[in-house]
């Protein structure tokens, strides 16, 4: 008997589905991996504004960037090429870039702009700089999932 349920339907007629699904598990696991480090920067210094987190952010997203790599060549995408693996990184890490100048600008100026314009609600610095990162990884989403799939780990 055929899979009637919808979300098979759904992935028989769009088979990249499946595909983005694990690319948003993956982006996940990104996330917290960035957010535990931004937390653990910015608990260390004790700063969570201004420059220090924007450096804070910038770091903590390369970190997951790295990790974010080698499970979506091996796992969302499928990419079994032992060949061209450094130009195919260097794109990864193109696409990255972009994605992180798109994520830390959105999650600054989340912090930077928006919380200050917003003062009468009274969340942390440290709160504020989350919220920033909530925002700078969704705004990212989709340019990074398009590069990866039409330009990176293109079939």
């Amino acid at each position: 008997m055929p899979n009637t349920t919808c979300v098979g339907a759904l992935c028989q007629k769009y088979p990249i589905l499946p595909q983005f699904a694990k690319f948003v598990m993956i982006g996940f696991m990104n996330f917290f991996i960035d957010l535990a480090i931004l937390n653990l920067l910015m608990f260390a210094s004790g700063q969570s504004a201004g420059i220090y987190y924007t450096v804070f952010k910038a770091m903590s997203f390369l970190v997951a960037v790295i990790f974010s790599y080698f499970f979506n060549k091996r796992w969302a995408f499928r990419d079994k090429k032992k060949t061209e693996q450094g130009r195919q990184f260097s794109q990864f890490l193109s696409v990255s870039v972009v994605g992180m100048i798109i994520n830390v600008t959105t999650a600054t100026l989340v912090v930077i702009y928006i919380a200050p314009a917003i003062n009468f609600v009274s969340l942390s610095g440290q709160m504020w700089g989350n919220l920033g990162a909530v925002g700078g990884a969704a705004t990212g989403l989709i340019w990074n999932f398009l590069g990866y799939k039409f330009w990176v780990f293109k079939k």
